[in-house]
């Protein structure tokens, strides 16, 4: 797998959980809806950890991105991890 230190995408490791595999969109403003341009991440298990409405915040990294959770969030995601 890739490791993380250099640069790149570090893959599955110890203490992650694949939960599924979105569908990721760039999002145009002015189509379907959207106000401003952005990134589409659908994928509905995210809703059992982020639901709708809720925010949070994300940040780049090499490969990809996190989304970083709140208190509340945290505590969804640990449980859902615990199944």
């Amino acid at each position: 797998m890739l490791k993380e230190k250099g640069g790149k995408m570090s893959g599955p490791g110890e203490g992650k959980i694949k939960i599924g595999k979105a569908d990721v969109y760039i999002h145009l403003k002015g189509r379907s809806g959207a106000r401003v341009t952005h990134l589409d991440i659908e994928l509905p298990e995210l809703n059992e950890i982020i639901e709708p409405g809720e925010n949070s915040y994300v940040g780049g990294k090499k490969g990809g991105v996190f989304i970083g959770l709140k208190k509340e969030m945290i505590q969804k995601a640990e449980k859902k991890a615990k199944k």
